[in-house]
């Protein structure tokens, strides 16, 4: 009889663990509301398919030095600020996961609107890079807008917000190459899709800021100081260049921009293994890219060698998590997970880059007991760090006083992906610890085409 109940136990055991292995989220529906994230995010005039109840117009009054149109676009996090270079990085990064998992976002219905994501993104693009040498890499001071926690419909003064801009005497070549490569990856969204007219429009921004970038060299921050602060350049422009390039080759297959990315390569020592993927360190997605698209033996090692890094030797929080930096912990675990979804595409070690990113996926999700996605499953966040959110319905006010309240934020910020939790796996959802609740448009933009590959592969 002991026997028996040994073996029925045992096998009950075998059930068990091998529905946990098997066991899915659903992941079109979190690729669903990262989409409503990025509506949340919106400026501009707001269309009329706004699903966002509790946002409406602001900051359409932007404009540039010489009376530019420069409303629209994203704000970057929790405040206002169009941060150029993170918001480049962030389209760059959605286009690439709609470029090569489409069929995710077929599969979970929601096509259609990551398109319309990625349109508010490129028509503001093309509205910054009115001239072939001149971009706007920033609207809004990030100072005043830091001072000031409510709506951004309700911003407390008329005039008109600064704008930082680049042209051949002030360069900033990592905001317009990796803008190049944001357009470029874009064109073949929409190419592919049919809109034929857009996309050749999108592609001749890529080549004229690519060749701006490539031409007039300088770091961003070097040129634009007072940017550094929020989003420095710690790793140059090279990466950024070599990203650009392979993105136009991609899309062109024009010798010219594979001699390019090849002599980037060498020129910025790029093969060496970077230590994230991230809005400022291109060199693991560009190392990844050129697996997939050129396949040479160098690409191919490097993007191994990034990814067999990643999954074997980064240091692991005790519940599994990928802990590469404590600011935006699971922003850095999300973007190596979908660069080595990518590296998986390329035939490199595919079945353990998938186990791995499927794991890092569900942690977010919820599989230690919690998510760190607002709005989806056990126990999500309920304060993240984002103004808007944090205010009542009008005509109620909103102020400083709303960012101290310890009460649930009163708007739900579906989709968004939170910075996530320390190394021991501890987790502080306040609205005041921003390292743990910021949002931003680059966090959920790897993440999201992770969701949209594991949709199709789960």
């Amino acid at each position: 009889m002991g026997i028996l109940n040994f073996k029925t136990a045992f096998l009950i055991a075998i059930v068990y663990y091998a529905s946990i292995a098997s066991a899915q989220y659903n992941y079109g529906e979190v690729i669903e509301k990262s989409l409503l994230f990025y509506e949340a995010q919106r400026l501009g005039r707001l269309p009329s398919s706004n699903r966002i109840p509790w946002r409406g117009d602001a900051f359409v009054s932007d404009r540039g030095q010489n009376g530019e149109d420069l409303s629209g676009g994203y704000c970057d996090a929790g405040d206002f600020v169009k941060f150029g270079f993170p918001f480049a990085s962030a389209m760059t990064m959605l286009a690439w996961g709609m470029v090569d998992f489409k069929a995710g976002y077929v599969k979970a219905g929601q096509w259609e609107h990551a398109k319309a994501a990625l349109k508010w993104g490129t028509d503001y693009m093309i509205k910054i890079h009115p001239e072939p040498n001149v971009l706007y890499v920033q609207v809004g001071d990030a100072q005043i807008d830091h001072n000031y926690w409510g709506r951004p419909e309700d911003w407390p003064t008329d005039e008109i917000r600064p704008t930082i801009r680049a042209t051949t005497s002030r360069p900033a070549s990592e905001v317009a190459a990796e803008q190049a490569a944001a357009m470029a990856a874009a064109s073949v969204v929409y190419r592919d899709d049919g809109d034929t007219a857009y996309a050749a429009t999108l592609l001749q921004h890529a080549r004229d800021l690519y060749t701006f970038a490539s031409t007039y060299r300088a770091k961003y921050t070097d040129t634009f100081p007072e940017i550094a602060e929020y989003y420095n350049s710690y790793s140059g422009y090279g990466d950024e260049l070599l990203w650009a390039a392979a993105w136009l080759w991609r899309t062109t297959y024009e010798d010219k921009y594979e001699q390019d990315y090849e002599r980037y390569w060498t020129e910025f020592n790029l093969n060496g293994r970077p230590v994230e993927a991230s809005w400022d360190d291109k060199a693991a997605q560009a190392q990844v890219l050129l697996a997939k698209a050129d396949g040479t033996a160098k690409y191919v090692t490097a993007a191994r060698a990034f990814c067999d890094w990643v999954v074997d030797q980064v240091p692991r929080t005790p519940k599994g998590l990928a802990f590469i930096s404590e600011w935006g912990s699971l922003r850095h675990a999300a973007n190596a997970a979908f660069t080595c979804l990518q590296a998986a595409e390329a035939g490199i070690n595919a079945d353990k880059y998938r186990t791995f990113a499927k794991q890092q996926i569900d942690y977010m999700l919820g599989s230690t007991g919690r998510s760190f996605v607002c709005g989806y499953g056990n126990n999500p966040p309920q304060r993240p760090h984002h103004a808007a959110a944090s205010c009542p319905n009008r005509p109620a006010s909103c102020d400083w006083s709303d960012f101290s309240k310890p009460d649930p934020n009163p708007q739900v910020l579906n989709g968004a992906l939170v910075g996530g939790p320390n190394r021991q796996d501890q987790y502080n959802d306040d609205r005041e610890d921003y390292v743990a609740n910021e949002v931003t448009l680059d966090y959920n933009a790897g993440f999201q085409g992770a969701l949209a590959a594991l949709n199709i592969l789960y």
